[in-house]
């Protein structure tokens, strides 16, 4: 509960009344490796902070093949924010790729505390900003880099990442085909 409580206070301050009705809220989700959290075709009703593993946003292009958008590791909120805040089908899915351990918020348990503290909604803004200006830096590279600057940079960027997650996974992340994969990792040795 910790990790949860020190995340929230890098975003704003709370009292110790503020934390224990946020810590009350949560509840712990173990979610074994190769399980959904959300899945696209459905709403997705709860927000998650993961306290251990890894997890990946991932979706089917129109030729159906699999493609890894991000990944998220430990001390990192989870949850498809436009499913979850619009109540509107997801077109992600998002799984866990290692056995997890979460804290995760009901949606109605959200909403409670967006109505009852004062200034969480202001943290939770600073929250979403900064996830998607992770998410810009994370994809602005895919587009104008070659694969082998792209793989260097996910080694520089995710070290605790790379030995946790399948090769197949990495290779959709970057947009290579494993084997071109295989051949960039061999090169780099």
């Amino acid at each position: 509960m910790k990790e949860l409580v020190n995340f929230i206070l890098q975003y704003g301050n709370l009292n110790q009344q503020q934390i224990d009705l946020i810590t009350s809220k949560a509840s712990e989700l173990e979610l074994p490796k190769d399980e959904y959290f959300s899945e696209a075709g459905k709403v997705s009703t709860q927000v998650g902070f993961v306290l251990n593993g890894v997890m990946r946003v991932c979706y089917y292009d129109n030729k159906g093949e699999e493609i890894t958008k991000y990944f998220i590791d430990e001390n990192n909120l989870v949850v498809d924010l436009e499913s979850f805040q619009n109540s509107i089908c997801s077109s992600a899915y998002v799984q866990a790729v290692t056995d997890c351990k979460l804290l995760t918020f009901s949606k109605q348990d959200w909403e409670e505390l967006l109505n009852t503290i004062v200034g969480w909604d202001a943290i939770v803004h600073k929250i979403i900003a900064r996830a998607l200006m992770q998410k810009i830096e994370r994809r602005s590279p895919l587009v104008s880099e070659d694969a082998t600057t792209r793989y260097l940079s996910f080694l520089e960027k995710y070290p605790k990442i790379l030995n946790r997650i399948p090769l197949s996974y990495l290779a959709s992340y970057l947009g290579i085909t494993q084997s071109s994969l295989s051949r960039i990792r061999k090169n780099i040795r």
